[in-house]
């Protein structure tokens, strides 16, 4: 029974030799092998736009599969699946769509990219400085080969972990990308299959390892033609952004094996080195098997069988910890999940900013219990969803929690999509950049920020769809409608709004945003060269809050190595009592550059002319020596 059910469902297997077991596969004899999951229909067969001929029928394999093999076609031949005789539809499972979303698809050699990353494992997570970017917005070209001209930047920043905004294939040329539709599909507009293969391979030449945000929890709206083919959505639970995917009602095997195999593609076919699960809190299943934990199973058991670090990261907003907890306690086993919290409390707080979510957030103690614990909703009242919240993160690896001050969301979904240097001084920016690198926890950068990048990140789209377009503007302007005093959001479907989110690196060569740079310089090579800082772990972290003061001082000790971090989160020069930092020690970094760094600095107990001070949002980290 169980080897009928694998042979019809195509079971998930792993292994060095996985291939996808459903679209088009090139075979060595030279004909292709197209297989589809269709149970709507009674009949699919294969037509060839570039050529002559009739539609060639598959087979029906049971269980809604059909398939079938077509001899003589090459790479780069275009298909369209024809259904119950009538409608031809692209393949759901389509390898690349040259033409957009609504042309035909294309058959693609899947070992046919030469790579030069033979030796290549990935680097562990405690390695991790992950660099999110959006690939249409990076550089003026907005490709794939274009970001390669960019990757030596980003090492000279001392980056490890480059994070792509969602690439499969979207309406239109511009996107955030999580309105995709062939989850296969490298976008055509960045450079397709080849060109996201070269950009992998050229990242791993440089030792830095790539995660892909990846789409499960819903489909974009233009070009989504998956419910003609089988039911990969359910009406039984909403998401913001429509139905939810069917990961756990009838005829739910098949699209959870389609979106496994998904995961399997990315770091099989293109050597990916970690998955961010795009808001998982969207995704629903109430199976035995949640379709996450078998998903970051089967991922896990893939990086072995490689001899690759392979990460399956979550975004979640329900701090719940059975996320990354393992499955023998109880959870899902994923290795990480973004923590907004941390971002939230370092927010509010700098800014004063409470509408919205930030209403939890603002308090000292909130910015104090993030850099301790993670989570500062751990099953307490939140007023702004008005129940209880979350479960308490303290015991989790701090190696378990991305933190950051900037990302695309917390950026984008603003009215205008502006930047927290729009809100904040230079020296609160380095401040936030300091608590985010200086943390415990997995850092991670949204592309610009490193020197106050002034481009904001507006909402953008470019749906061929007039009237889809036009329901985008009126969501776009009814979600802020109670902001109407600050005026009207970007119109997303513009080409302008999304000419605006249009980095420009060259802006750290100017005097306060090159001061930003190199401070963010500084504190990568702090972090990677000292033990302290390098190791994600509590221990021997010690966090001790002048609350009165709005001081952090943070001991971080491994061995013999001590350092000591002062962070004034207040706008009055704070002196810092000599109980705390009595000694002498060596300074590494001043934000404020009032110390040089090697300085030697040695505080007496009595001696108030000795005791440290910390100018407004300053920080200063120092070296004990013995």
């Amino acid at each position: 029974m169980t080897n009928i059910a694998e042979n019809i469902m195509g079971a998930i297997q792993t292994g060095s030799d996985w291939q996808l077991n459903f679209g088009a596969t090139l075979l060595q004899d030279g004909s292709v092998r197209f297989r589809v999951w269709a149970p709507r229909v009674q009949k699919v067969s294969v037509v060839l736009p570039q050529r002559a001929g009739n539609p060639v029928p598959l087979v029906a394999e049971g269980n809604g599969y059909f398939s079938g093999f077509v001899a003589g076609i090459a790479a780069d031949e275009q298909y369209l699946y024809v259904l119950d005789g009538e409608t031809a539809r692209p393949d759901p499972a389509s390898r690349f769509q040259p033409e957009g979303v609504h042309g035909p698809s294309q058959v693609v050699a899947a070992d046919s990219f030469v790579w030069s990353d033979s030796g290549w494992k990935g680097i562990p997570v405690d390695d991790f400085i992950i660099y999110e970017l959006h690939v249409g917005t990076f550089t003026p070209q907005g490709t794939f080969d274009e970001v390669i001209s960019r990757l030596d930047y980003l090492c000279e920043l001392g980056i490890t972990v480059v994070e792509l905004m969602p690439v499969a294939q979207f309406p239109g040329e511009r996107n955030w990308g999580y309105d995709g539709v062939y989850p296969f599909a490298p976008q055509n507009s960045y450079g397709g299959p080849e060109g996201l293969k070269r950009l992998v391979d050229a990242c791993h030449s440089r030792g830095l390892a790539v995660i892909l945000d990846v789409v499960y929890n819903h489909l974009g709206p233009e070009g989504n033609y998956l419910n003609s083919y089988g039911y990969y959505v359910t009406d039984r639970y909403r998401t913001p952004w429509g139905d939810a995917v069917n990961f756990d009602g009838p005829e739910s095997d098949p699209v959870r094996h389609f979106f496994i195999s998904n995961a399997l593609y990315w770091i099989t076919e293109y050597h990916i080195d970690g998955l961010r699960l795009d808001a998982i809190h969207g995704i629903y299943d109430f199976s035995a098997l949640h379709i996450l934990q078998e998903l970051a199973n089967a991922v896990h058991r893939q990086g072995e069988a490689l001899g690759r670090h392979v990460q399956v990261i979550a975004e979640s907003d329900l701090n719940d910890v059975r996320v990354i907890k393992p499955p023998e306690s109880g959870g899902f086993g994923l290795d990480a999940q973004w923590n907004d919290d941390f971002h939230h409390a370092l927010r509010a707080f700098l800014t004063g900013e409470r509408s919205g979510y930030y209403g939890d957030f603002g308090l000292f103690s909130d910015l104090v219990k993030s850099f301790r614990e993670g989570f500062v909703l751990s099953g307490g009242y939140s007023t702004f969803r008005k129940r209880r919240h979350g479960n308490s993160s303290a015991e989790i690896l701090p190696s378990q929690l991305v933190v950051f001050s900037q990302n695309h969301d917390q950026v984008g979904n603003r009215l205008a999509g502006e930047r927290p240097g729009k809100h904040l001084s230079m020296q609160q920016l380095k401040l936030a950049a300091a608590t985010v690198l200086l943390s415990p926890y997995v850092p991670l950068l949204f592309m610009g920020e490193e020197y106050a990048e002034s481009a904001p990140f507006p909402y953008f789209v470019s749906h061929g769809d007039a009237d889809l377009a036009e329901s985008v503007r009126q969501g776009r302007l009814e979600e802020f409608a109670g902001f109407a005093q600050q005026g009207a959001p970007p119109d997303p479907q513009s080409e302008a709004s999304f000419l605006s989110a249009k980095v420009d690196q060259e802006q750290r060569q100017r005097s306060e945003q090159h001061a930003i740079y190199d401070f963010y310089r500084d504190l990568i090579r702090l972090r990677k060269e000292y033990a302290p800082f390098a190791r994600l772990s509590r221990e021997g972290m010690k966090v001790t809050v002048c609350n009165e003061e709005q001081v952090l001082v943070v001991n971080r000790s491994v061995e013999n190595v001590q350092l000591l971090c002062l962070f004034n989160y207040s706008d009055r020069i704070r002196a810092i009592s000599p109980a705390l930092v009595g000694g002498t020690m060596t300074v590494l970094l001043d934000s404020t550059r009032g110390l040089s760094p090697g300085s030697i600095v040695t505080v007496y107990t009595t001696r108030p002319e000795t005791f440290p001070t910390l100018a407004p949002f300053g920080v200063i980290i120092y070296r004990k020596e013995k």
